[in-house]
């Protein structure tokens, strides 16, 4: 998050936006909550992999890429633990 350039509130705002859009694109059901959880921690595990292959995103809208990605993996790992 620091090394993107934004703060606490503008990651929970992108987190936020991040975890919807992932919700609505794997439809899901979460909540505000759990949609800003998911894209604040979706954005770290994507930017960790992402990182292993030389892929850098920064700034807001690459927080907000990384956040989708790392979401998306998120509920995906969710629903196979969950069958």
């Amino acid at each position: 998050m620091e090394q993107a350039g934004i703060g606490w509130v503008a990651a929970t705002i992108i987190g936020g936006l991040a975890g919807w859009l992932a919700e609505q694109f794997m439809r899901s059901n979460m909540g505000v909550l759990m949609n800003i959880i998911l894209g604040i921690v979706g954005a770290i595990v994507a930017n960790a992999i992402l990182s292993l292959f030389g892929v850098v995103l920064g700034g807001w809208l690459g927080y907000l890429i990384a956040g989708f990605i790392g979401a998306c993996i998120l509920i995906a790992i969710g629903r196979m633990f969950r069958r």
